[in-house]
């Protein structure tokens, strides 16, 4: 837990609706951040610059050049190095404040995973790409009673929407179904700009200040909107979802932790990549595998995972808990074929 030092917290105790109570209360309190990307990476920022006495980090990529202009916790000796974002990221805020506990996880969440990842925190802060994480954060949140805060950006609009379970709508409330693929914009269709990651980055890391100190009502159960570019910014009052619920939040439905819903497959928001999801969840051994693809390609190797470029313009990325990504396709069965030829 991060000790609470006076002086270095001195203008945040200073805001009176926070003083010195509540910043006793940061150093407690525990995030889990799912997702050091782009919210990600704004979030946990400003969550260990505010004291925050334990922070979780669970991601399951690797930095590329193409994130370095919205992912502000990476730069190029990141992409070069070629550690996961958990690390690399858990490495640049233990240098912005030593006495903050920070715990790298590098893993895909999963339906059996997901109540043991994001399990022991107060406030969980959604950092993630893609629907099928948000559903299973709702459904653990829901589940546990745990906060937590979904955000999304897309373009140069947010939007940030605090759940606390039983009180407000949660996120099938607000999306009963998740919508079919290619309904949505997505940043490869649609880009993003980085100013949009951090604004919606930054209020989520608000509001978990908020939820950690006991300071949420004011804003919990309405969905800001925002539009950077317009500079429009919108108040969405959701009561009237809170108050009819919905099979999660008031029926105790969780079809996403039971593995009813879910894919194996899926596509990475912002590049050329599929990822596979580990048939089994035993980890594997990374040695033995970086043996067989010495054969074919050459291997860089680390603790966490390794990569090989397997095919022209394909390359293989394995991590220890056994998902692969294949980059140079977005063609979810060829991932599948790749994975299964090498694998």
């Amino acid at each position: 837990m991060n000790a609470f030092d006076p002086e270095r917290y001195s203008r945040q105790t200073r805001f009176m609706p926070l003083g010195a109570e509540g910043q006793a209360r940061l150093a407690a309190g525990r995030v889990a951040i799912l997702g050091c990307g782009a919210l990600g990476s704004a979030s946990a920022t400003m969550l260990v610059r505010a004291g925050v006495g334990c922070i979780r980090l669970i991601d399951r990529d690797v930095p590329e050049r193409s994130n370095l202009p919205r992912q502000i916790l990476f730069d190029e000796e990141d992409v070069a190095a070629g550690l996961p974002k958990a690390a690399a990221a858990a490495c640049r805020l233990a240098r912005i404040d030593s006495g903050v506990s920070i715990e790298p996880v590098v893993a895909d969440l999963t339906a059996a995973n997901a109540t043991a990842l994001l399990g022991g925190v107060d406030v969980i802060v959604d950092g993630t790409d893609n629907l099928e994480a948000r559903y299973l954060v709702n459904e653990v949140a829901c589940r546990t009673g745990t906060p937590w805060v979904h955000g999304g950006a897309i373009g140069a609009e947010g939007r940030v929407l605090t759940v606390i379970p039983g009180k407000t709508a949660c996120l099938r409330c607000l999306v009963p179904e998740p919508p079919p693929p290619g309904a949505l914009p997505t940043c490869d269709t649609a880009g993003i700009i980085g100013p949009a990651a951090c604004v919606v980055g930054a209020v989520q890391a608000a509001e978990a200040i908020k939820l950690l100190v006991g300071a949420a009502d004011a804003t919990a159960g309405r969905m800001l909107a925002c539009d950077l570019w317009s500079g429009q910014w919108r108040s969405v009052d959701l009561a009237p979802l809170a108050a009819a619920g919905c099979a999660t939040c008031r029926g105790g439905d969780y079809p996403w932790l039971e593995g009813r819903l879910g894919s194996a497959v899926a596509a990475i928001c912002g590049r050329e990549a599929v990822q596979v999801a580990a048939a089994t969840d035993m980890r594997i051994d990374l040695d033995a595998v970086a043996a067989r693809l010495a054969v074919v390609a050459e291997v860089t190797q680390n603790r966490w995972m390794l990569r090989a470029a397997v095919e022209p313009g394909i390359r293989l990325t394995v991590f220890a808990d056994g998902r692969a990504i294949v980059d140079g396709t977005r063609d979810e069965a060829r991932g599948r074929a790749i994975v299964a030829r090498y694998l």
